[in-house]
């Protein structure tokens, strides 16, 4: 059982398959997050301490809240880290009950407002669940010189997000193994019963060891966070960059305080008026065309694990599909020592997850070729990577982040029937990825705190809002980025012809260029443009 998140938060790790498959790991982390594998780790004084959150007495009404003074401490390498105090409830800040939120920054290389200095850039790389301090820690690499001399890159975590105080947790790292090798391709009632089981019993869990979170966490508040982040920083106006279910963030901040936006990039958009079981098909189809990409290129090498050279698409796939039908009955073999089991959902999660970057292709051959001859090692840690499995066995809380905020953000229907008929709508239109995006998300139909309505996200009064979005994105399909810049009053869309999750610092310069221009003179292009 998974959720492919329209974010990839993927940290590098060696798979033990040689030092080409390692460094093409580690390069899907800076791809997929933007995260440097050689980026800094807070040190005692950041945000992962208990350090006070501010200077002064904690706030209780929310000028004191807007009121915060970040107590900046050094990290390492550059950067500094402090906390910031939200409350849990917006409509009664003075209840006593807030989250503290860990925040990193790199400093401006040129911090004289009088020359160059615009602001503080905010960012964000979506999941939900995706730590925005990990995310910031990639600065560098992520960004441009030229950027970094104008901008202080700052991250933060989301309430109930990674280094959060308090932070989310349902499962142990036992269960969690568990619940993500449930066979979500059910071919009779008994394996549909198995996922109806497991899906209840994840529900359970949240309720039992974070209830008291879980009405707080959703995307409308950490908006309101991030205005009062926007307040502490000195900041008359935020500008930001948000990747994936990051653009849902900019998108709530623009509908809530659109006079307090200066420039705000979403890339990789998240269609924020569709039911939630319409988007599961939409990103099933996003995923089979990525696949058909890969396997077009896969085909033209005279290597391909899933067909000789100028063989069809049409027929890797179904071989792919067979082998994955096949070892939900028959695990394939795993020399990891992790005690996972490398069954047919797990294998799925590995495609999915090398589908986040070009740059992961060649390990999805290597994956695809010892799957065929029996070894599922390599797609079995492709998978851990997708969703932050440690290699000791525990998780960072991206599984259980991303599952409570997406089933709060908008319904979900809770007749089993409606699933059902979704689920086969989505074989249909993707015959390898539709089952198992629908069911991954049926915990939501069990949710049990009520979810938000569907949200009607316009932002009238915002200055022009740049919505990126690439040609083949698997998790975040383009047509998403057409529908958010039709929704937003002050939408300019900007395409990328590529492949892969997002489009900023991924490879283009075209995109870089306008995007970075954006950012410093607020020049936006002709909407509809699209990058080669």
């Amino acid at each position: 059982m998974k959720r492919w998140r329209p974010i990839g938060r993927l940290t590098g790790r060696s798979i033990g398959r040689g030092a080409v498959v390692a460094a093409a790991l580690a390069l899907l982390a800076t791809a997929c997050s933007g995260t440097s594998t050689t980026s800094p780790e807070p040190s005692s004084t950041g945000p992962a301490s208990t350090s006070p959150a501010s200077t002064g007495p904690a706030p209780v009404t929310l000028a004191q809240f807007d009121a915060q003074h970040l107590d900046w401490q050094p990290c390492s390498n550059g950067f500094q880290c402090a906390r910031l105090l939200v409350p849990f409830d917006y409509a009664h800040p003075g209840n006593g009950k807030r989250f503290s939120l860990p925040v990193i920054k790199l400093p401006a290389s040129d911090p004289d407002p009088k020359t160059h200095k615009v602001g503080a850039l905010v960012v964000n790389p979506g999941g939900p669940g995706g730590s925005g301090v990990q995310y910031a820690q990639g600065a560098r690499s992520q960004f441009p010189a030229a950027l970094r001399a104008r901008f202080d890159i700052v991250g933060f975590d989301p309430r109930g997000v990674a280094g959060s105080e308090p932070a989310l947790t349902c499962m142990s790292g036992r269960q969690l193994d568990t619940f993500l090798a449930i066979d979500d391709m059910p071919a009779n009632t008994a394996q549909l019963n198995q996922i109806v089981s497991a899906s209840k019993q994840y529900a359970a869990r949240c309720q039992q060891n974070s209830g008291s979170l879980l009405p707080y966490v959703g995307t409308e508040d950490a908006a309101r966070d991030m205005d009062v982040l926007r307040a502490a920083l000195g900041q008359a106006k935020l500008t930001y960059l948000g990747k994936s279910y990051g653009t849902y963030l900019g998108a709530w901040y623009a509908q809530l305080f659109p006079q307090r936006v200066r420039a705000l990039v979403l890339d990789g958009a998240f269609d924020p008026d569709t039911p939630a079981l319409q988007d599961d098909l939409v990103q099933a189809q996003g995923f089979q065309v990525a696949l058909k990409a890969f396997l077009t290129s896969c085909l033209a090498s005279t290597d391909c694990p899933l067909g000789a050279q100028g063989s069809s698409v049409q027929a890797a796939e179904g071989r792919l599909k067979a082998l994955v039908v096949r070892s939900n009955s028959r695990p394939l073999a795993s020399h990891l020592g992790t005690g996972q089991v490398a069954d047919g959902a797990m294998l799925l999660n590995g495609v999915a997850s090398a589908l986040y970057s070009r740059s992961f292709w060649p390990d999805l051959k290597i994956g695809l070729a010892g799957a065929v001859h029996g070894d599922g090692s390599v797609l079995l840690q492709l998978a851990d990577l997708l969703v932050e499995r440690n290699p000791n066995g525990t998780y960072a809380n991206l599984v259980d982040a991303d599952t409570a905020i997406s089933c709060l953000d908008r319904p979900f229907p809770r007749s089993l029937a409606a699933w059902q008929a979704a689920a086969r709508q989505a074989t249909q239109a993707a015959p390898l990825f539709g089952a198992p995006i629908v069911w991954g998300n049926l915990t939501c139909a069990y949710w049990p705190v009520k979810s938000y309505p569907l949200p009607a996200i316009r932002a009238a009064g915002a200055p022009p809002i740049l919505v990126v979005g690439t040609l083949r994105d698997p998790a975040t399909p383009y047509r998403w980025a057409q529908a958010l810049t039709r929704d937003l009053s002050s939408g300019v869309l900007l395409g990328w012809n590529g492949d892969g999750h997002t489009a900023y610092g991924e490879g283009s310069s075209c995109v870089d260029t306008i995007v970075n221009d954006y950012f410093v003179s607020l020049k936006v292009p002709r909407s509809g443009m699209v990058c080669s």
